[in-house]
């Protein structure tokens, strides 16, 4: 038997949490993408080694950590510095997402991993999962998401989604859609559908 390897994927402020934890309950393996950029960036690791070569020691706060909201100014205004991060961090961030993977499919043979990443399709990082799943909800409903969740003003927020790839240009990527627009309990039916679609397919890898 063979692990069957999702992707899920999403711009900010859909839901890919949301929908995450429902998988989690199911019973499924799930990485979130964050925590494993978290992990590539912890002091002395060659992920901060390689962000201070390129950025300088600005980006980093007086205790040696990597100063985000910083880096976050740097990057969010000048889509140039965005890409030369995310061109740094990605190979680190897949290697270690392939290091889980293999990890749960030793345990778990027949069981379904996900892997939560925001930028899989953007990396070409999607390629290695067996399915692909896009988290996506309504415009309006993502830019009042996101000014709630952060605090930021129309304009800021505007210009955060539009540093990303089209939601509607994921979506044609997707093996499934989770469409969040409409709260918990319509996503949740979604999801569990989306489950059992999935493990339909692992029992026959």
């Amino acid at each position: 038997m063979l692990m069957l390897r999702v992707g899920l994927t999403g711009s900010i402020a859909v839901g890919k949490s949301y929908v995450t934890s429902v998988f989690a309950e199911l019973g499924c393996h799930v990485l979130d993408a964050d925590q494993t950029a978290r992990e590539v960036v912890e002091p002395q690791t060659p992920g901060l080694n390689a962000i201070v070569g390129h950025f300088g020691s600005d980006v980093l706060a007086d205790d040696g950590t990597l100063d985000r909201q910083r880096l976050g100014e740097l990057i969010f205004a000048d889509a140039h510095q965005r890409q030369l991060l995310n061109s740094i961090l990605h190979p680190f961030i897949i290697t270690r997402q392939d290091e889980v993977m293999q990890q749960w499919e030793r345990s778990d043979p027949d069981g379904i991993g996900i892997i939560d990443a925001a930028l899989m399709i953007e990396s070409g990082g999607y390629k290695r999962f067996d399915k692909l799943i896009v988290v996506h909800c309504r415009p309006e409903v993502q830019l009042e998401r996101l000014m709630l969740r952060t605090g930021l003003s129309l304009a800021e927020a505007q210009q955060r989604i539009s540093s990303q790839m089209p939601q509607e240009e994921k979506q044609r990527y997707a093996d499934y859609l989770i469409d969040t627009s409409d709260g918990f309990e319509s996503t949740r039916q979604r999801t569990v559908e989306v489950y059992q679609k999935l493990r339909q397919i692992s029992r026959v890898l």
